[in-house]
């Protein structure tokens, strides 16, 4: 189970670091698929960037939970 965060008396979600981790994961994908050619081959590019980040996310949330 995630836990919040005590950062300066505050509480936080897990969310708050697990995010951007998942955001920096899928604009790296975005970006490395844009470079090698491949986003040509993709139907609906915006779905296909949803689909990335979420998947990025639960794997971030399984790896980093308890």
């Amino acid at each position: 189970m995630l836990h919040e965060m005590s950062i300066g008396g505050m509480l936080f979600s897990p969310f708050v670091v697990l995010l951007p981790m998942a955001f920096v994961l899928a604009a790296a994908t975005r970006l490395m698929m844009h470079h090698l050619g491949w986003r040509r081959y993709i139907w609906k590019e915006a779905w296909f960037d949803v689909a990335a980040f979420v998947c990025y996310l639960a794997a971030i949330v399984y790896l980093f939970g308890d």
